[in-house]
């Protein structure tokens, strides 16, 4: 009997452990975001800069190409494929033109960015693209080598037969026997330019009346 008890007791002390608490439901993971979509302005802007680098080649002729890469090595004086403030102002001292620093600045900042070869046609076809008038472009060329209205002969000569689509000295002489020039061989740069952009019915006036 008190054996029984005993147990009875032993049971009684026994006490069940409490469950173990469960772990924590993970935290539900946050929904996606919405993937964004390039607004309307970036989208062209992105489309315009790959069409740009894509296409500004194809604006231009190989022949154009060629004779504009030959003009961008000469600039290129430090041979870092960057024309740079320094490569301008050597250019010009080149050909005897000395240009305020101010101008070489604006030159400089026409560019978006770092004048490589890319951006050098990049600009150049912006240029035509903006209607830019075949005369005013000639008429601006030989303005850069115009000294009180007047151009030294030998320097336009050295620059014609160096740059671009270059002339051979004979080609130059042709040319010069119709430029008007004073006695110290200096081109006079009015009637230069007057006679660069003359229309073709003037043209042919001043040939009747040289007839």
């Amino acid at each position: 009997m008190a054996d029984k008890e005993k147990k009875k007791k032993k049971k009684e002390k026994v006490v069940e452990a409490p469950p173990a608490e469960a772990a924590p439901a993970p935290a539900p993971a946050p929904a996606p975001e919405p993937e964004k979509k390039p607004s309307q302005a970036s989208r062209g802007s992105t489309k315009q800069a790959k069409r740009t680098g894509s296409n500004i080649f194809s604006m231009f002729s190989q022949r154009q190409v060629q004779e504009f890469k030959e003009g961008f090595q000469l600039m290129d004086r430090d041979k870092d494929g960057i024309i740079n403030k320094n490569d301008l102002r050597a250019t010009f001292d080149e050909i005897g033109r000395i240009v305020p620093e101010k101008e070489l600045d604006e030159m400089i900042n026409e560019a978006p960015g770092p004048i490589n070869f890319t951006m050098l046609l990049t600009m150049f076809a912006e240029r035509m693209s903006g209607g830019t008038d075949e005369d005013d472009v000639v008429v601006n060329a030989f303005k850069s080598f115009d000294e009180e209205g007047v151009i030294d002969s030998e320097r336009l000569r050295h620059a014609l037969m160096t740059w671009g689509d270059k002339f051979s000295g004979a080609e130059v002489d042709t040319a010069y026997e119709q430029f008007e020039m004073d006695n110290q061989g200096r081109i006079n740069t009015t009637k230069l330019i007057e006679l660069l952009v003359a229309s073709p019915n003037q043209e042919e006036e001043g040939a009747e009346a040289a007839a």
